[in-house]
C-alpha cells in the first residue's frame, strides 16, 4: 500500500464504481427482467389453461376471388375445431415478398400462381416451399382484348409497333407471355412489347382511351373483361378458357414446417378440400360474400362472370394432377404443368434456363394427396363436429375439356382465325413427304402444345415451291400436310380438330416447301 499514490487510489475507486454500476445496470435491465418473465411464464402455466389452439398456421394470400374458399368463415371454423388457428396474411399479391416471407419463416404456407412461384424462386435462387395442393385454374377470368378494327387476330400483333398493356407479375401478364411463346410473332419487339399498368381497372382504362391508335392488345381480368366486351368494336384475342395447365394456383408449404408439422399441413389440406366440396353448389354466394368482406360490393352479374371463369379443383382432380390415381393420364400431371410453364418463361426472356435444372419433382410434394387417396378420403364424408355446416353437394368428378365437334367444310371455312403457331420449319426428304427425325421431335412438342389448347381447331397447310407440274406439286404438298397431321394425331391431337390443305408457295425460298399451322375457333 505504501507504493500507491492518491491518484492511483482515486482511479481504482472510480473503476470499481463503474464495475459495480455496470453490474447493477445489468441486473436491473437484463437479469431481473428475464427472471421476472420466466417467473410470470411459470406462474401463467400453473394458473392458466391448455388453450383451444395447439397450432398456428400463417398463410400468405391476396384478394383474388379464387382464394375465397381459403378466406371463408367455414374454413376457419373447420381448422378451429381441429385446434389449428389459421391467420391469413394479405401481401397485396407481392409474390417476391411472399416467397421471402416463406424463406424467413414469417409465414408457413402461401398460395401462388405456378408461374410466379417458379419466377420468384429463380430470382431468389431458392425454393423454400413445396407445392402440396392445386387450388384452382383460370378458365376465362383472364383475357386479352383488342379493337377488332385494328387487331383482328393475334397475327396483327406481329409488328414492331405492336404493344400489349399488362399488369406486371399478374396471371394476365403470364397469359400474354403464353401467347407470345406459342404464336408466330417474330416482329413483336422482344424487350418493348409491354406497357405496364397498375391493375386490371387501369388496363381497362387504357383500352377505353388508346385501343384505336395502333396495334395494341390489353390483358385484363374479370369483371373488366366483361366491361370491355360491351364495346361493339372489342373482341377476345385469347382467353384462359381456351387453354389448360398454364394459369394454375397452388398451395405451398415452407419445407421445414412441412417436415416438422406434417399432420398440421394435412389437416389444412383436408379442411380446404371439405370446405370447397360443401360450397361447390353455391360459389356465386361465396364469391359475393368474399368480395364484400374485402370491401368490394360487386354485382351478381360480375360475380357470376368470376365464377364462370374459375375452376376450383376438387380432390379427384388433385389425385389426377399429382399422379396418384389409377388413371394417371386423365388430367395433366403437375410435373408437366411446371415444365411447360418454365418453357414459356424461358421463351419470353423471363428466365435464362430451368432454375431447377430438370429436377422438377423437387418443387412439389404428393405424399399428402396420396395418403388421402389411399385412405379413401372423401370431402363429403366426415364427422360433422361443426354445427350448421351442410355437407351436401354432388359427388366429385374429373372435369375434362369439352371435346370439339367435327366440322363440315363450310364450318371450317367460317372459322375465325386466331393466329399462326410458333413452330420451327418442318423438314422433309427431298421430293417426299418423309419427315426428318428432328422435325418429328418438333411435331411431338407441338402436339403437347395443342393438347394444352384443347378449344382450338388447326389447319395444316402443305406448301411446295412454284414451278414444274402443278398437279404433282399439289399432291406432294397435300401428302406433306397429311404426314404432319398423322404425327400430331399419333401424339394425342383429336382428328376432328385437324384439317389439311395444300398450296403452291408464292416464293422459291427454302421455307416455301414446309407446312404452316393456323389455329381457328368458332365465333364467340
Amino acid at each position: 500500500m505504501a507504493g500507491r499514490t492518491p491518484k492511483s487510489i482515486f482511479i481504482a475507486v472510480i473503476l470499481w464504481i463503474l464495475i459495480i454500476g455496470g453490474m447493477a445496470v445489468t441486473v436491473k435491465y437484463f437479469v431481473l427482467p428475464s427472471y421476472m418473465r420466466k417467473k410470470r411464464t411459470t406462474l401463467a402455466s400453473k394458473t392458466g389453461s391448455a388453450g383451444k389452439y395447439k397450432h398456428k398456421v400463417r398463410i400468405a394470400v391476396d384478394g383474388f376471388s379464387g382464394y375465397c374458399i381459403l378466406r371463408s368463415p367455414e374454413m376457419t371454423k373447420r381448422l378451429s375445431g381441429l385446434g389449428v388457428k389459421m391467420v391469413l396474411v394479405d401481401d397485396g399479391a407481392d409474390y417476391r415478398k411472399r416467397l421471402k416471407a416463406l424463406s424467413k419463416g414469417d409465414v408457413e404456407m402461401a398460395v401462388f400462381p405456378v408461374n410466379s412461384f417458379i419466377q420468384c424462386g429463380a430470382l431468389a435462387g431458392d425454393f423454400p416451399a413445396s407445392i402440396v395442393y392445386i387450388i384452382d385454374e383460370t378458365k376465362g377470368a383472364d383475357a386479352i382484348i383488342a379493337n377488332k378494327n385494328y387487331v383482328a387476330s393475334i397475327d396483327d400483333l406481329n409488328s414492331s409497333a405492336a404493344r400489349i398493356v399488362v399488369t406486371p407479375d399478374s396471371p394476365s401478364e403470364f397469359l400474354a407471355r403464353v401467347m407470345i411463346a406459342s404464336f408466330n410473332l417474330p416482329n413483336l419487339p422482344e424487350s418493348k412489347w409491354m406497357i405496364k399498368a397498375n391493375g386490371s381497372a387501369a388496363v381497362y382504362k387504357k383500352f377505353r382511351g388508346e385501343s384505336g391508335r395502333k396495334p395494341m392488345a390489353f390483358a385484363m381480368w374479370e369483371p373488366d373483361v366483361s366491361k370491355a366486351l360491351r364495346d361493339r368494336d372489342a373482341h377476345v384475342l385469347l382467353d384462359s378458357s381456351k387453354l389448360q395447365g398454364y394459369i394454375v394456383d397452388v398451395l405451398v408449404v415452407q419445407r421445414e414446417f412441412l417436415i416438422d408439422n406434417y399432420d398440421v399441413v394435412k389437416e389444412v389440406v383436408e379442411s380446404y378440400a371439405r370446405t370447397a366440396y360443401s360450397n361447390q353448389a353455391r360459389m356465386l354466394e361465396v364469391v359475393m360474400k368474399d368480395a364484400k368482406a374485402l370491401g368490394d360490393n360487386i354485382g351478381k352479374s360480375d360475380a357470376q362472370q368470376m365464377v364462370n371463369g374459375i375452376q376450383w379443383k376438387n380432390t379427384l382432380e388433385n389425385y389426377a394432377h399429382f399422379g396418384v390415381q389409377d388413371d394417371a393420364h386423365s388430367l395433366e400431371n403437375i410435373e408437366d404443368i411446371i415444365l411447360k410453364i418454365t418453357d414459356v418463361l424461358i421463351k419470353t426472356g423471363v428466365l435464362e434456363s430451368d432454375p431447377v435444372d430438370g429436377k422438377t419433382r423437387s418443387l412439389y410434394f404428393n405424399r399428402i394427396v396420396k395418403e388421402m387417396k389411399d385412405s379413401g378420403f372423401h370431402p363429403g364424408r366426415e364427422l360433422n363436429v361443426i354445427s350448421g355446416i351442410d355437407l351436401g353437394g354432388d359427388n366429385e368428378e374429373l372435369r375434362q375439356s369439352r371435346k370439339l365437334a367435327k366440322l363440315t367444310n363450310a364450318q371450317w371455312n367460317s372459322l375465325c382465325e386466331v393466329g399462326a403457331l410458333r413452330v420451327k420449319p418442318i423438314n422433309f426428304g427431298r421430293g417426299t413427304s418423309r419427315i426428318n427425325i428432328q422435325s418429328q421431335h418438333d411435331l411431338r412438342t407441338l402436339a403437347g402444345t395443342l393438347n394444352s389448347w384443347p378449344q382450338y381447331y388447326l389447319t395444316v397447310t402443305g406448301r411446295v415451291r412454284p414451278g414444274g407440274d402443278a398437279q404433282s406439286a399439289m399432291r406432294l404438298a397435300k401428302s406433306r400436310a397429311e404426314a404432319t397431321a398423322t404425327v400430331l394425331m399419333d401424339n394425342g391431337v383429336a382428328p376432328e380438330r385437324i384439317r389439311t390443305l395444300a398450296e403452291i408457295a408464292d416464293s422459291d425460298s427454302a421455307s416455301a416447301q414446309s407446312v404452316s399451322f393456323i389455329v381457328g375457333q368458332r365465333a364467340y
